[in-house]
């Protein structure tokens, strides 16, 4: 037992350590300063999650030398980042977004940049997984700063942090059960393409290969060898939490912010998740929604934080000053390449021939090959797609309890059935954000 002790004292000594190279030793400290009790059980953020297991025990002496491992790893990696950072051109881009905003569609443009381009598809699912299962809920502050810490420590190739997270917990940091490995054109690269075995594991279908489990140390090297980062994800849910990030003197980091007419989301997210919004579809036969409920209730937070992040980052505070740029899915719909080309220019990255291609072909897919959950659309077609779909009713409803959000990103409210259906009526004002 006292050895066993000994070695948790150790550990923690040397995990200040590493912190303090990071500067981010403060934050480590809040994070060990939470207090955990029976009745209110907080789940451990930032690398203090590292020093328990998911029952909150002290982790084994195999663990222990684990662990002792991927710190030594980190004060390798250190002087590298640090080179790179101070002579490189390193970008480290965040896309921020809801569900059913088109964010994975986006993703795409810079997923598909080129060798060049180390892109993460969602990995917070596996960090809200595991928060809702230790809690019973996610807790959203303790939520926000883990998925911040996450976030950090990807953009430096570390995956330590998220393996934590995976479940089940991967062994020799390799798995099988990251989330939507394919939707990275990193995680299928040769260099992190493991070979199957026969028998053993059945083969994961990676893009155009066949994979083995991903190791998540070759992933952290190939990371490293990138000269861009890009993470998409849709599960943050306020723009000011993420201030650490942009001080941090080893990120080049910019935030983009897609939005999209709430009416439109909630309308795709009846046909996509109708388990959560059977009571939606049961109103909209109804033809009556009870504003109270706590359903709406929901959509209502939902918009307020959606617009309480656009208006921070319309502010322009210092610390986000050249770093936020908010884009509108109707717009990215209507006009994919000038978009695009406006992204890339305002992260810095080089906007690759082989991005322009894949977005000139998967802009334009026909209706057979477009599916509720594809990154390929007809994409003009999507912008008007809801208003056929969406019953005035619960479009009412949606302009009630998200008034503000509409008004700021320049959705025009209907005022009748026949101006909700009627085409030539253009739901979208011409808006120009300024984000430089």
């Amino acid at each position: 037992m006292r050895i066993k002790y000994t070695i948790s004292i150790v550990f923690f000594v040397a995990l200040v350590i590493i912190e303090k190279e990071n500067n981010i030793i403060s934050r480590v400290s809040d994070k060990l300063s939470l207090k955990q009790t029976p009745q209110t059980p907080q789940p451990p953020s930032g690398f203090s999650h590292i020093l328990l297991k998911h029952n909150g025990s002290l982790p084994s002496l195999s663990k222990m030398d684990l662990a002792f491992m991927l710190m030594k790893r980190r004060l390798e990696n250190y002087s590298e980042h640090q080179a790179v950072v101070r002579g490189g051109s390193r970008k480290h881009i965040l896309l921020l977004a809801t569900t059913r905003t088109g964010s994975s569609f986006v993703g795409e443009f810079f997923n598909q940049q080129g060798d060049n381009m180390f892109y993460l598809f969602e990995p917070l699912w596996h960090v809200e997984k595991m928060l809702t299962l230790q809690t019973g809920g996610t807790n959203a502050t303790v939520a926000a700063k883990t998925y911040r810490d996450v976030i950090q420590q990807l953009f430096l190739c570390d995956f330590s942090l998220l393996e934590s997270f995976i479940e089940p917990l991967p062994v020799d940091h390799i798995t099988t059960a990251l989330f939507r490995r394919e939707s990275s054109s990193s995680l299928c690269e040769e260099s992190v393409c493991s070979p199957f075995i026969k028998g053993v594991f059945e083969p994961y279908h990676c893009r155009t290969r066949r994979c083995g489990p991903l190791n998540l140390t070759m992933a952290s090297q190939s990371c490293l060898q990138k000269e861009h980062r890009v993470i998409k994800s849709v599960r943050v849910r306020q723009l000011e939490t993420l201030h650490p990030l942009a001080e941090d003197p080893r990120l080049d980091i910019k935030f983009i912010q897609l939005v999209r007419d709430p009416r439109a989301v909630l309308a795709s997210r009846m046909v996509a998740f109708e388990a959560k919004y059977r009571n939606w579809k049961q109103w909209a036969i109804d033809g009556d929604v009870p504003i109270g409920d706590d359903e709406v209730r929901k959509l209502k937070g939902n918009c307020d934080n959606i617009r309480m992040s656009a208006e921070v980052g319309l502010r322009q505070p210092e610390w986000l000053r050249g770093r936020y740029m908010l884009v509108r899915y109707e717009d990215i719909a209507r006009f994919p390449m000038r978009k695009a080309m406006e992204m890339y220019k305002f992260t810095g990255i080089p906007f690759t021939p082989q991005a322009k291609s894949w977005i000139l072909r998967n802009t334009q897919a026909s209706k057979k090959t477009s599916s509720v959950y594809s990154t390929q659309k007809n994409s003009s077609e999507q912008v008007e797609k809801w208003r056929f779909s969406l019953p005035f009713k619960i479009a009412q409803v949606v302009q009630k309890v998200c008034g503000p959000t509409l008004k700021l990103f320049g959705y025009k409210s209907i005022s009748s059935e026949e101006m909700l259906t009627d085409k030539s009526v253009s739901l979208i004002e011409d808006k120009v954000f300024n984000f430089l």
